[in-house]
C-alpha cells in the first residue's frame, strides 16, 4: 500500500434512512351498516370476506391534494424539519389530469420551488414513490424528499357494484427520507419491483384517459368508476407480492424468521393472510388496519405504518418488510428496519 493510500478517509456510501411519518383521514366514518343501506350486503358478509368493518369517505368538495396536504405536514412534523428537496405524490386520483398535483401540494406546504411529481402506479404507488425517493438521494441529487400516497376513491366508485363499493376508503399517508449511512435504523437497503402489463384489464379506470378519448368523445356510462376482476386480482396480488417478497429477503440476506413486521398493502384481510403463509411468516406479526379504513390504495401502507408506529407496536430495530400490488398491474416491496422517531396517531381532518 502507497502512503498516501493510508491518508484516504473510509467513508460509508450514502444511505436513505426513514425520519418521519405522517397519515390522515377525512372526518366521515362509513361503516358495513351504512354500505348495507345503498347495497345488497351486510356487515357480516363484508367483513367475512374483507376483514373491513369501516372505511374513511371524504365530504363533498375534499381533493386527493387536501389530503396530501395533511398527511405531508405530519410526516414533516414527526421528521422535525420542514425542509426537504423533492416530494413524490402516488396517486391514482389526481385532483386533475393535468396539472400533475404533486407541485401544488409542495406549494401548500410551503417547499418552495422544489422538484415534484405524480407517480401513478396503482396500489403499489407509495413503494415505487419510496424507491425513487431513495435512489434520489443515494445518488446524491437531493439530501431529502418527501413521499406522500394519497387517494381518493369514494367519487369513483359504482355503488351497485359490490365488488368495489365495499372495499375503497380514502386517505393519505407520507414518509419524509434523509441521507445517512447503511449502519443507522431506518435505512432502506433494497428495492424489488415489477409490472406486467398484459393483466392491465384486472382494474381499471377508463374516465379521462387518451385510449378512452381515441376511441369515443363522450365517457360511456360507468368508465367514471373503478371497474375489478375479483378474484384474478386475488391471485396474482398474492402470488407477486409473495414472490416480490421472497426475491427481495433473498438480496438482503433475511429468513422469513427475521422478519418482525409484515406491512402488505392492505386490500383485504384474506389477501394479507394468504401472503403471510405462503411466505412462512406466522399471520401475528402481519400489520392490519384495513379494517378501519377500508383499502386506500396508494395509502395504505404509509397509513398503516403511523398507525402501528404511534400506537408503539413498532419499535427501533425492528426489520419490517413492506410489499404491494396495484392495477397496471404493479407490484413492490422494501425493507427496513424501523427507526427510533416520533410518529403521532392519524389526523382525523374535521374540514375533509
Amino acid at each position: 500500500m502507497h502512503m498516501d493510500e493510508k491518508c484516504v478517509p473510509v467513508t460509508s456510501p450514502r444511505a436513505a434512512v426513514l425520519a418521519g411519518l405522517g397519515a390522515a383521514l377525512p372526518q366521515r366514518v362509513v361503516d358495513n351498516a351504512d354500505i348495507s343501506q345503498f347495497i345488497d350486503t351486510d356487515d357480516r358478509w363484508i367483513r367475512s370476506r374483507t376483514g373491513i368493518t369501516s372505511r374513511h369517505w371524504v365530504r363533498k368538495g375534499t381533493a386527493t391534494g387536501d389530503l396530501a396536504v395533511e398527511a405531508g405536514s405530519a410526516a414533516l412534523k414527526s421528521a422535525g424539519s420542514c425542509t426537504v428537496d423533492m416530494l413524490i405524490l402516488a396517486t391514482s386520483t389526481p385532483n386533475n389530469t393535468m396539472p400533475a398535483t404533486a407541485p401544488e401540494v409542495a406549494h401548500r406546504l410551503g417547499l418552495g420551488n422544489i422538484p415534484a411529481f405524480d407517480v401513478s402506479v396503482a396500489c403499489a404507488g407509495f413503494i415505487y414513490g419510496l424507491a425513487n425517493g431513495a435512489h434520489a438521494i443515494v445518488s446524491g441529487f437531493v439530501d431529502r424528499a418527501l413521499v406522500i400516497g394519497a387517494d381518493i376513491w369514494s367519487n369513483r366508485l359504482d355503488y351497485a357494484d359490490r365488488a368495489t363499493a365495499i372495499l375503497f376508503g380514502d386517505g393519505a399517508g407520507a414518509a419524509v427520507l434523509r441521507s445517512g449511512s447503511e449502519a443507522e435504523n431506518g435505512v432502506f437497503r433494497e428495492f424489488d419491483l415489477g409490472s406486467d402489463g398484459s393483466l392491465k384489464d384486472l382494474a381499471v379506470l377508463a374516465d379521462g384517459g387518451s385510449r378512452q378519448r381515441a376511441s369515443e368523445y363522450a365517457p360511456r356510462h360507468g368508465e367514471d368508476c373503478l371497474a375489478m376482476q375479483g378474484k384474478g386480482i386475488f391471485v396474482h396480488a398474492v402470488n407477486r407480492m409473495s414472490e416480490s417478497s421472497r426475491d427481495l429477503l433473498k438480496k438482503v440476506g433475511w429468513e422469513a424468521e427475521d422478519v418482525g413486521w409484515v406491512v402488505a398493502h392492505q386490500a383485504n384481510a384474506r389477501i394479507l393472510n394468504t401472503v403471510a403463509d405462503v411466505l412462512g411468516v406466522d399471520r401475528e406479526r402481519l400489520i392490519i388496519h384495513l379494517d378501519r379504513v377500508g383499502n386506500t390504495s396508494a395509502a395504505s401502507i404509509p397509513l398503516a405504518l403511523t398507525d402501528a408506529a404511534s400506537s408503539g407496536r413498532l419499535a427501533s430495530g425492528d426489520r419490517v418488510l413492506l410489499t404491494a400490488f396495484g392495477g397496471g398491474l404493479s407490484w413492490g416491496s422494501a425493507v427496513v428496519r424501523w427507526p427510533d422517531i416520533e410518529v403521532s396517531p392519524v389526523v382525523v381532518a374535521r374540514d375533509l
